[in-house]
């Protein structure tokens, strides 16, 4: 019992603030968000490390290989392993949406009179090569320290370090400075986790409290099934995963140290500011220092299977709302559009939800009133959507960790 609750401390303190902020939340109500300051303190405490955590620590990681060539087939392993997962996310998505009714065609006039007052504001239309100059990167080096800009901030802490390994001997004292920074923010983070219990039990409560307004029945179908979905993909996909990566092991090793990651992305719905927590989830599962901090933050931008079936169901919940034939080919290109849309939440840097709530509407032709229903059911599932985010990216890092480093690269781990 003893040995039970030193290792899992820290995850019985975090599980048990949560359940008292979410009652706390119910009993109190709107007057519950007065703790939101408290909350917030947390959330901001984490987003400002975001910058320099993912900086030196992709960085760091890509200017210590010793083998340059680890680095191509890192990140290539990933960008394999980031697109199978996503295939199979979507398809999930799109099975489980299939033979569901998410919202019925006499809700329509319904939903519409209350999304009908005002209109969207209009985005500034871009083409495809000019989103992928602004996805990739910025125009002033100011604008890399933004957490707006995070995937130009990875494009550039990888030619960084690159650029440091290619600087051989020359570069050593700016290793020694990269190094000491990652020991200084690893600490940092430390530190704010402290303040974890009490900041993640107020942002429940406050969160909680706050949600006042009835739910329309399509909206609570939704929210139900999307859950529902989630915990069975969390339960079952994940367990395949770390069983492929490392067998047995692997699974009770991945259950062991993922829950605070998942505890995390649940209180903050928020992939980046668990980006600390997740690296270091990975590391104690036994992924390697440089593979859990290049695809922890990599994932964190190109890799949302939690987001991916989420844009599966609100292309859904619209085919239902307006009682369009699901043909065969049609249902090729609700899947693309779903991957398509996903994508560029992170590829415009800001309004990319926004954006891509717009091409999914456009591209199946429907009105632009439809916006804010699907504003509202990217509202509802946020919390289980941003779990599957993070802890598809733990995942994740477990398989890439199989296939660079072999079979047995839990036991290379523990050898190090």
């Amino acid at each position: 019992m003893k040995k039970f609750l030193s290792t899992y401390k820290s995850t019985i303190i975090l599980l048990a603030s949560i359940i008292v902020g979410t009652v706390v939340g119910l009993i109190f109500k709107e007057k519950a968000t007065v703790l939101a300051p408290l909350g917030d303190i947390f959330l901001n405490l984490l987003l400002v490390v975001i910058v320099p955590l993912i900086f030196i620590s992709i960085t760091t990681a890509v200017a210590k290989m010793k083998e340059p060539k680890r680095l191509g087939k890192i990140v290539g392993t990933i960008l394999l392993v980031f697109i199978i997962t996503s295939i199979i996310s979507v398809l999930v998505g799109f099975a489980s949406t299939y033979f569901s009714k998410l919202v019925k065609p006499e809700d329509t006039s319904k939903i519409m009179e209350v999304f009908d007052e005002g209109e969207a504001e209009e985005t500034e239309e871009l083409s495809i090569a000019q989103r992928t100059v602004n996805l990739l990167t910025v125009n002033d080096f100011s604008k890399l320290l933004s957490r707006d800009n995070l995937i130009a901030l990875l494009v550039f802490s990888v030619l960084f370090g690159i650029a440091i390994n290619m600087s051989k001997e020359k570069a050593d004292p700016v290793i020694k400075f990269l190094e000491s920074a990652n020991v200084i923010i690893n600490n940092i983070i430390k530190i704010i986790m402290y303040y974890a219990p009490i900041g993640l039990g107020c942002y429940f409560a406050s969160i909680i409290g706050s949600l006042g307004a009835s739910i329309a029945v399509g909206y609570l179908k939704t929210f139900v099934l999307y859950t529902v979905v989630s915990l069975l993909f969390f339960a079952i996909m994940y367990t395949i995963y770390a069983l492929i990566a490392g067998g047995k092991k692997g699974i009770k090793l991945y259950w062991k140290n993922v829950i605070p990651a998942t505890l995390t992305s649940l209180a903050t719905c928020s992939s980046a500011a668990s980006i600390p927590v997740n690296i270091e989830c990975a590391k104690k599962i036994g992924v390697p220092d440089d593979i859990a901090e290049t695809t922890i933050p990599l994932g964190t931008s190109f890799h949302k299977d939690g987001s991916i079936i989420g844009s599966m169901f609100k292309i859904m919940f619209l085919v239902c709302l307006f009682g369009t034939p699901l043909s065969v080919p049609f249902a090729f290109q609700v899947i693309g559009i779903a991957l398509l849309a996903t994508l560029l939440i992170t590829g415009v840097p800001i309004g990319g939800g926004t954006i891509s709530e717009m091409l999914i509407i456009t591209m199946l032709g429907y009105p632009v009133a439809a916006l804010p229903i699907l504003t509202i059911i990217a509202t509802i599932i946020d919390a289980p959507a941003t779990m599957l985010n993070v802890v598809g990216d733990t995942a994740s890092s477990m398989l890439v960790s199989r296939i660079v480093d072999g079979r047995g690269w839990l036991d290379k781990k523990k050898t190090k």
